[in-house]
Protein backbone atom coordinates (compact mmCIF):
# COMPACT_ATOMS: atom_id res chain seq x y z
CA UNK A 1 0.00 0.00 0.00
CA UNK A 2 2.89 2.35 0.67
CA UNK A 3 4.07 2.13 -2.89
CA UNK A 4 0.55 2.95 -4.15
CA UNK A 5 0.23 5.91 -1.81
CA UNK A 6 3.58 7.22 -2.91
CA UNK A 7 2.44 6.98 -6.51
CA UNK A 8 -0.70 8.96 -5.68
CA UNK A 9 1.25 11.68 -3.90
CA UNK A 10 3.47 12.06 -6.96
CA UNK A 11 0.52 12.12 -9.34
CA UNK A 12 -1.52 14.71 -7.48
CA UNK A 13 -0.60 18.25 -8.51
CA UNK A 14 -0.78 21.19 -6.09
CA UNK A 15 -4.12 22.84 -5.51
CA UNK A 16 -4.44 25.60 -8.12
CA UNK A 17 -6.27 28.26 -6.13
CA UNK A 18 -6.35 30.86 -8.92
CA UNK A 19 -8.32 28.50 -11.14
CA UNK A 20 -10.63 27.42 -8.31
CA UNK A 21 -11.45 31.02 -7.38
CA UNK A 22 -11.98 31.94 -11.04
CA UNK A 23 -14.33 28.98 -11.45
CA UNK A 24 -16.15 29.90 -8.25
CA UNK A 25 -16.58 33.51 -9.41
CA UNK A 26 -17.80 32.32 -12.82
CA UNK A 27 -20.26 30.07 -10.99
CA UNK A 28 -21.42 33.13 -9.03
CA UNK A 29 -22.10 35.01 -12.26
CA UNK A 30 -23.79 32.00 -13.87
CA UNK A 31 -26.10 31.35 -10.94
CA UNK A 32 -26.84 35.05 -10.45
CA UNK A 33 -28.24 34.93 -13.97
CA UNK A 34 -30.17 31.74 -13.24
CA UNK A 35 -31.59 33.09 -9.98
CA UNK A 36 -33.24 35.96 -11.83
CA UNK A 37 -35.80 33.52 -13.18
CA UNK A 38 -37.52 32.62 -9.87
CA UNK A 39 -36.83 36.13 -8.54
CA UNK A 40 -39.05 37.77 -11.14
CA UNK A 41 -41.92 35.28 -10.71
CA UNK A 42 -44.08 37.74 -8.73
CA UNK A 43 -43.52 40.36 -11.45
CA UNK A 44 -44.33 38.14 -14.45
CA UNK A 45 -47.20 36.48 -12.58
CA UNK A 46 -48.95 39.84 -12.41
CA UNK A 47 -47.92 41.22 -15.82
CA UNK A 48 -48.77 38.03 -17.74
CA UNK A 49 -51.59 36.97 -15.37
CA UNK A 50 -50.07 33.54 -14.73
CA UNK A 51 -51.33 30.78 -12.45
CA UNK A 52 -49.11 28.86 -10.04
CA UNK A 53 -49.18 25.98 -12.52
CA UNK A 54 -47.73 28.23 -15.22
CA UNK A 55 -45.07 29.44 -12.80
CA UNK A 56 -44.23 25.79 -12.16
CA UNK A 57 -44.07 25.20 -15.92
CA UNK A 58 -41.52 28.00 -16.34
CA UNK A 59 -39.35 26.35 -13.71
CA UNK A 60 -39.87 22.93 -15.28
CA UNK A 61 -38.76 24.15 -18.73
CA UNK A 62 -35.74 25.89 -17.23
CA UNK A 63 -34.70 22.96 -15.07
CA UNK A 64 -35.20 20.34 -17.77
CA UNK A 65 -33.24 22.35 -20.35
CA UNK A 66 -30.47 22.77 -17.79
CA UNK A 67 -30.48 19.10 -16.78
CA UNK A 68 -31.12 16.79 -19.73
CA UNK A 69 -27.97 17.80 -21.62
CA UNK A 70 -25.63 17.67 -18.63
CA UNK A 71 -24.91 13.90 -18.65
CA UNK A 72 -24.35 14.09 -22.43
CA UNK A 73 -21.88 16.95 -22.00
CA UNK A 74 -20.17 15.00 -19.21
CA UNK A 75 -19.75 11.83 -21.29
CA UNK A 76 -18.42 13.79 -24.28
CA UNK A 77 -15.86 15.65 -22.19
CA UNK A 78 -14.77 12.41 -20.47
CA UNK A 79 -13.72 11.21 -23.92
CA UNK A 80 -12.22 14.47 -25.17
CA UNK A 81 -11.77 17.80 -23.37
CA UNK A 82 -13.37 20.90 -24.88
CA UNK A 83 -11.67 23.79 -23.07
CA UNK A 84 -13.71 26.53 -24.77
CA UNK A 85 -17.11 24.89 -24.23
CA UNK A 86 -17.68 27.08 -21.17
CA UNK A 87 -17.62 30.50 -22.87
CA UNK A 88 -19.75 29.03 -25.66
CA UNK A 89 -22.32 27.81 -23.13
CA UNK A 90 -22.36 31.21 -21.44
CA UNK A 91 -23.21 32.68 -24.83
CA UNK A 92 -26.51 30.77 -24.73
CA UNK A 93 -27.22 32.31 -21.32
CA UNK A 94 -26.52 35.76 -22.74
CA UNK A 95 -29.02 35.23 -25.54
CA UNK A 96 -31.57 33.90 -23.04
CA UNK A 97 -31.21 37.00 -20.86
CA UNK A 98 -31.84 39.34 -23.76
CA UNK A 99 -34.89 37.35 -24.80
CA UNK A 100 -36.15 37.34 -21.20
CA UNK A 101 -35.88 41.12 -20.98
CA UNK A 102 -38.02 41.64 -24.08
CA UNK A 103 -40.32 38.58 -23.89
CA UNK A 104 -43.78 39.73 -25.07
CA UNK A 105 -45.69 36.58 -24.10
CA UNK A 106 -45.68 33.49 -21.91
CA UNK A 107 -44.36 31.38 -24.82
CA UNK A 108 -41.34 33.67 -25.22
CA UNK A 109 -40.72 33.45 -21.48
CA UNK A 110 -40.41 29.69 -21.89
CA UNK A 111 -38.01 30.07 -24.84
CA UNK A 112 -35.82 32.53 -22.94
CA UNK A 113 -35.52 30.41 -19.80
CA UNK A 114 -34.76 27.36 -21.98
CA UNK A 115 -31.79 29.22 -23.51
CA UNK A 116 -30.46 30.13 -20.06
CA UNK A 117 -30.93 26.47 -19.09
CA UNK A 118 -28.89 25.24 -22.06
CA UNK A 119 -26.03 27.52 -21.00
CA UNK A 120 -26.23 26.06 -17.52
CA UNK A 121 -26.20 22.49 -18.86
CA UNK A 122 -22.85 23.15 -20.51
CA UNK A 123 -21.37 25.08 -17.59
CA UNK A 124 -21.87 22.78 -14.62
CA UNK A 125 -20.35 19.41 -15.63
CA UNK A 126 -17.35 20.93 -17.39
CA UNK A 127 -16.63 23.53 -14.72
CA UNK A 128 -16.97 20.82 -12.06
CA UNK A 129 -14.39 18.75 -13.93
CA UNK A 130 -12.02 21.71 -13.99
CA UNK A 131 -12.46 22.10 -10.23
CA UNK A 132 -11.63 18.38 -9.84
CA UNK A 133 -8.46 18.82 -11.91
CA UNK A 134 -7.38 21.93 -9.99
CA UNK A 135 -8.15 20.41 -6.57
CA UNK A 136 -4.75 18.88 -5.93
CA UNK A 137 -6.50 16.00 -4.18
CA UNK A 138 -8.62 18.28 -1.94
CA UNK A 139 -11.75 17.33 -3.82
CA UNK A 140 -14.32 18.16 -1.17
CA UNK A 141 -12.80 21.59 -0.62
CA UNK A 142 -12.59 22.25 -4.38
CA UNK A 143 -16.21 21.26 -5.00
CA UNK A 144 -17.40 23.30 -2.03
CA UNK A 145 -15.50 26.37 -3.19
CA UNK A 146 -16.92 25.91 -6.68
CA UNK A 147 -20.44 25.36 -5.33
CA UNK A 148 -20.34 28.27 -2.90
CA UNK A 149 -19.80 30.64 -5.80
CA UNK A 150 -23.02 29.37 -7.33
CA UNK A 151 -24.87 29.60 -4.04
CA UNK A 152 -23.62 33.14 -3.50
CA UNK A 153 -24.88 34.03 -6.97
CA UNK A 154 -28.24 32.47 -6.17
CA UNK A 155 -28.40 34.59 -3.02
CA UNK A 156 -27.34 37.84 -4.70
CA UNK A 157 -29.73 37.44 -7.62
CA UNK A 158 -32.95 38.03 -5.66
CA UNK A 159 -31.49 41.15 -4.02
CA UNK A 160 -30.46 42.55 -7.38
CA UNK A 161 -33.87 41.63 -8.78
CA UNK A 162 -35.55 43.42 -5.88
CA UNK A 163 -33.40 46.52 -6.43
CA UNK A 164 -33.25 46.69 -10.23
CA UNK A 165 -36.12 44.70 -11.70
CA UNK A 166 -39.10 44.71 -9.30
CA UNK A 167 -39.36 48.55 -9.12
CA UNK A 168 -38.59 49.25 -12.80
CA UNK A 169 -39.89 46.29 -14.77
CA UNK A 170 -38.90 43.27 -16.80
CA UNK A 171 -36.78 45.25 -19.31
CA UNK A 172 -34.06 45.77 -16.68
CA UNK A 173 -33.16 42.08 -16.89
CA UNK A 174 -31.06 43.18 -19.89
CA UNK A 175 -28.54 44.84 -17.53
CA UNK A 176 -27.52 41.40 -16.31
CA UNK A 177 -26.08 40.64 -19.75
CA UNK A 178 -22.99 42.45 -18.41
CA UNK A 179 -22.52 39.56 -15.95
CA UNK A 180 -22.71 37.08 -18.82
CA UNK A 181 -20.11 39.02 -20.83
CA UNK A 182 -17.72 39.16 -17.85
CA UNK A 183 -18.18 35.39 -17.33
CA UNK A 184 -17.40 34.72 -21.00
CA UNK A 185 -14.09 36.61 -20.69
CA UNK A 186 -13.09 34.75 -17.49
CA UNK A 187 -14.08 31.35 -18.88
CA UNK A 188 -12.12 31.99 -22.06
CA UNK A 189 -9.00 32.66 -19.99
CA UNK A 190 -9.61 29.50 -17.95
CA UNK A 191 -9.96 27.62 -21.24
CA UNK A 192 -6.40 28.64 -22.14
CA UNK A 193 -5.21 26.93 -18.97
CA UNK A 194 -7.38 23.91 -19.59
CA UNK A 195 -5.47 22.67 -22.64
CA UNK A 196 -6.80 19.44 -24.22
CA UNK A 197 -3.48 17.57 -24.37
CA UNK A 198 -2.41 18.26 -20.78
CA UNK A 199 -5.87 17.48 -19.39
CA UNK A 200 -6.16 14.28 -21.43
CA UNK A 201 -2.80 13.13 -20.08
CA UNK A 202 -3.92 14.04 -16.56
CA UNK A 203 -7.13 12.00 -16.87
CA UNK A 204 -5.27 8.97 -18.24
CA UNK A 205 -2.68 9.22 -15.48
CA UNK A 206 -5.29 9.58 -12.72
CA UNK A 207 -7.35 6.70 -14.09
CA UNK A 208 -4.33 4.43 -14.13
CA UNK A 209 -3.70 5.05 -10.43
CA UNK A 210 -7.17 5.60 -8.97
CA UNK A 211 -9.10 2.85 -10.74
CA UNK A 212 -6.72 0.28 -9.29
CA UNK A 213 -6.98 1.65 -5.76
CA UNK A 214 -10.59 2.82 -5.49
CA UNK A 215 -12.62 0.62 -7.86
CA UNK A 216 -12.65 -2.33 -5.46
CA UNK A 217 -16.33 -2.38 -4.50
CA UNK A 218 -18.59 -5.00 -6.14
CA UNK A 219 -20.57 -3.70 -9.09
CA UNK A 220 -23.83 -4.36 -7.25
CA UNK A 221 -22.68 -2.21 -4.32
CA UNK A 222 -21.68 0.63 -6.65
CA UNK A 223 -25.06 0.53 -8.43
CA UNK A 224 -26.94 0.46 -5.11
CA UNK A 225 -24.87 3.35 -3.77
CA UNK A 226 -25.51 5.48 -6.86
CA UNK A 227 -29.25 4.71 -6.55
CA UNK A 228 -29.23 5.80 -2.88
CA UNK A 229 -27.39 9.01 -3.75
CA UNK A 230 -29.97 9.81 -6.44
CA UNK A 231 -32.80 9.18 -3.95
CA UNK A 232 -31.13 11.63 -1.57
CA UNK A 233 -30.80 14.18 -4.40
CA UNK A 234 -34.53 13.72 -5.03
CA UNK A 235 -35.43 14.49 -1.41
CA UNK A 236 -33.05 17.46 -1.21
CA UNK A 237 -34.08 19.17 -4.42
CA UNK A 238 -37.79 18.47 -4.14
CA UNK A 239 -37.70 20.15 -0.75
CA UNK A 240 -35.52 23.00 -2.03
CA UNK A 241 -38.02 23.57 -4.87
CA UNK A 242 -40.62 24.50 -2.27
CA UNK A 243 -38.34 27.28 -1.00
CA UNK A 244 -36.59 28.55 -4.13
CA UNK A 245 -39.81 28.75 -6.19
CA UNK A 246 -42.57 29.41 -3.65
CA UNK A 247 -41.01 30.79 -0.46
CA UNK A 248 -41.79 34.40 -1.43
CA UNK A 249 -45.42 33.50 -2.21
CA UNK A 250 -45.66 31.61 1.09
CA UNK A 251 -44.41 34.59 3.10
CA UNK A 252 -46.66 37.02 1.23
CA UNK A 253 -49.73 34.79 1.62
CA UNK A 254 -49.23 33.72 5.25
CA UNK A 255 -47.64 36.79 6.82
CA UNK A 256 -48.66 39.61 4.46
CA UNK A 257 -45.11 40.83 3.74
CA UNK A 258 -44.37 42.93 0.64
CA UNK A 259 -42.70 41.52 -2.47
CA UNK A 260 -39.43 43.33 -1.69
CA UNK A 261 -39.48 42.11 1.94
CA UNK A 262 -40.05 38.55 0.72
CA UNK A 263 -36.99 38.87 -1.56
CA UNK A 264 -34.87 39.87 1.44
CA UNK A 265 -36.07 36.79 3.35
CA UNK A 266 -35.31 34.66 0.30
CA UNK A 267 -31.81 36.14 0.29
CA UNK A 268 -31.35 35.10 3.95
CA UNK A 269 -32.29 31.53 3.06
CA UNK A 270 -30.01 31.49 0.01
CA UNK A 271 -27.13 32.94 2.04
CA UNK A 272 -27.59 30.03 4.44
CA UNK A 273 -27.42 27.65 1.49
CA UNK A 274 -24.08 29.20 0.45
CA UNK A 275 -22.72 28.85 4.00
CA UNK A 276 -23.81 25.22 4.23
CA UNK A 277 -22.22 24.40 0.89
CA UNK A 278 -18.86 25.75 2.01
CA UNK A 279 -19.03 23.68 5.19
CA UNK A 280 -19.98 20.34 3.64
CA UNK A 281 -17.05 19.65 1.32
CA UNK A 282 -14.12 20.26 3.71
CA UNK A 283 -16.02 18.49 6.49
CA UNK A 284 -16.42 15.47 4.22
CA UNK A 285 -12.66 15.53 3.49
CA UNK A 286 -12.06 15.39 7.22
CA UNK A 287 -14.66 13.08 8.81
CA UNK A 288 -15.90 11.11 5.82
CA UNK A 289 -18.49 11.98 3.18
CA UNK A 290 -21.00 9.32 4.23
CA UNK A 291 -21.53 10.95 7.62
CA UNK A 292 -21.92 14.41 6.12
CA UNK A 293 -24.47 13.07 3.63
CA UNK A 294 -26.45 11.30 6.35
CA UNK A 295 -26.55 14.21 8.78
CA UNK A 296 -27.19 16.89 6.17
CA UNK A 297 -30.39 15.29 4.86
CA UNK A 298 -31.87 13.49 7.87
CA UNK A 299 -30.59 16.14 10.29
CA UNK A 300 -32.80 18.80 8.72
CA UNK A 301 -36.05 16.91 9.38
CA UNK A 302 -36.83 18.32 12.88
CA UNK A 303 -36.61 21.84 11.46
CA UNK A 304 -38.62 21.16 8.29
CA UNK A 305 -41.35 19.54 10.37
CA UNK A 306 -41.56 22.64 12.61
CA UNK A 307 -41.50 25.21 9.78
CA UNK A 308 -45.22 25.15 8.78
CA UNK A 309 -46.26 26.01 12.35
CA UNK A 310 -43.77 28.84 12.97
CA UNK A 311 -44.28 32.61 13.23
CA UNK A 312 -42.62 34.92 10.70
CA UNK A 313 -39.49 35.35 12.86
CA UNK A 314 -39.14 31.62 13.48
CA UNK A 315 -39.90 30.85 9.83
CA UNK A 316 -36.89 32.96 8.85
CA UNK A 317 -34.72 31.34 11.54
CA UNK A 318 -35.80 27.80 10.67
CA UNK A 319 -35.36 28.36 6.94
CA UNK A 320 -31.81 29.60 7.64
CA UNK A 321 -30.98 26.48 9.68
CA UNK A 322 -32.57 24.21 7.05
CA UNK A 323 -30.56 25.92 4.31
CA UNK A 324 -27.24 25.43 6.14
CA UNK A 325 -27.89 21.77 6.98
CA UNK A 326 -29.31 20.49 3.70
CA UNK A 327 -26.92 22.49 1.48
CA UNK A 328 -23.92 20.79 3.06
CA UNK A 329 -24.89 17.56 1.29
CA UNK A 330 -24.34 18.20 -2.40
CA UNK A 331 -20.55 18.58 -2.50
CA UNK A 332 -20.19 15.47 -0.35
CA UNK A 333 -22.64 13.53 -2.56
CA UNK A 334 -20.90 14.58 -5.77
CA UNK A 335 -17.36 13.76 -4.63
CA UNK A 336 -18.57 10.48 -3.07
CA UNK A 337 -20.06 9.51 -6.46
CA UNK A 338 -16.85 10.52 -8.26
CA UNK A 339 -14.90 8.23 -5.93
CA UNK A 340 -17.33 5.39 -6.62
CA UNK A 341 -16.75 5.80 -10.37
CA UNK A 342 -13.18 7.11 -10.79
CA UNK A 343 -12.26 8.09 -14.31
CA UNK A 344 -15.81 9.23 -15.09
CA UNK A 345 -15.73 12.68 -13.53
CA UNK A 346 -17.62 14.40 -16.33
CA UNK A 347 -20.31 11.75 -16.58
CA UNK A 348 -20.85 11.68 -12.80
CA UNK A 349 -20.90 15.49 -12.58
CA UNK A 350 -23.34 15.75 -15.47
CA UNK A 351 -25.57 13.01 -14.09
CA UNK A 352 -25.82 14.49 -10.60
CA UNK A 353 -26.09 18.14 -11.62
CA UNK A 354 -28.61 17.18 -14.29
CA UNK A 355 -30.65 14.99 -11.95
CA UNK A 356 -30.58 17.69 -9.27
CA UNK A 357 -31.83 20.36 -11.68
CA UNK A 358 -34.40 17.96 -13.13
CA UNK A 359 -35.78 17.10 -9.70
CA UNK A 360 -35.92 20.80 -8.88
CA UNK A 361 -37.91 21.46 -12.04
CA UNK A 362 -40.29 18.53 -11.62
CA UNK A 363 -40.69 19.38 -7.95
CA UNK A 364 -41.56 22.96 -8.78
CA UNK A 365 -44.15 21.89 -11.35
CA UNK A 366 -45.74 19.34 -9.00
CA UNK A 367 -45.75 21.72 -6.06
CA UNK A 368 -47.25 24.44 -8.24
CA UNK A 369 -50.17 22.14 -9.04
CA UNK A 370 -50.60 21.38 -5.34
CA UNK A 371 -50.46 25.08 -4.46
CA UNK A 372 -53.19 25.83 -7.02
CA UNK A 373 -55.51 23.11 -5.70
CA UNK A 374 -54.70 22.90 -1.98
CA UNK A 375 -53.09 26.24 -1.18
CA UNK A 376 -49.49 27.35 -0.75
CA UNK A 377 -49.48 26.55 2.99
CA UNK A 378 -50.28 22.89 2.26
CA UNK A 379 -47.10 22.59 0.18
CA UNK A 380 -44.93 23.11 3.25
CA UNK A 381 -46.87 20.62 5.34
CA UNK A 382 -46.26 17.76 2.90
CA UNK A 383 -42.69 18.73 1.99
CA UNK A 384 -41.73 18.73 5.66
CA UNK A 385 -41.42 14.93 5.56
CA UNK A 386 -39.00 14.72 2.61
CA UNK A 387 -35.75 14.98 4.63
CA UNK A 388 -36.74 11.79 6.50
CA UNK A 389 -35.66 9.98 3.32
CA UNK A 390 -32.12 10.72 4.52
CA UNK A 391 -32.28 7.50 6.55
CA UNK A 392 -31.40 5.64 3.33
CA UNK A 393 -27.82 6.96 3.62
CA UNK A 394 -27.27 4.12 6.07
CA UNK A 395 -26.92 1.82 3.02
CA UNK A 396 -23.87 3.68 1.70
CA UNK A 397 -20.47 1.98 2.23
CA UNK A 398 -17.86 3.94 4.15
CA UNK A 399 -15.21 4.60 1.49
CA UNK A 400 -12.81 6.23 3.96
CA UNK A 401 -12.93 3.16 6.19
CA UNK A 402 -12.19 0.84 3.28
CA UNK A 403 -9.15 2.88 2.29
CA UNK A 404 -7.81 2.80 5.85
CA UNK A 405 -8.24 -0.99 6.02
CA UNK A 406 -6.10 -1.40 2.92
Amino acid sequence: MKSEESVISKEVSPTIYAVLFALSFSHLLNDTIQSLIPSIYPLVKDSFRLSFSQIGLITLVFQLSSSLLQPVVGVLTDRRPYPYALPLGMGFSLIGLILLAFAPSFAWLLVSVAMVGVGSSVFHPEASRMAYVASGGRRGFAQSLFQVGGNAGSAIGPLLAAALIAPFGQFNVAWFSIAALVAIIILYRIGKWYKPKSIRNYILRKNKVEVVIQQTLPRRTVVLSIAVLLILIFSKYFYFASLTSYYTFYLIDKFGVSVQESQVYLFIFLFAVAAGTMIGGPLGDRIGRKYVIWLSILGASPFTLALPYASLLWTVVLSFVIGVIIASAFSAILVYAQELLPGNVGMVSGLFFGFAFGMGGIGSAVLGQIADTKGIDYVYHICAFLPLIGITAAFLPDLNKRHVQK
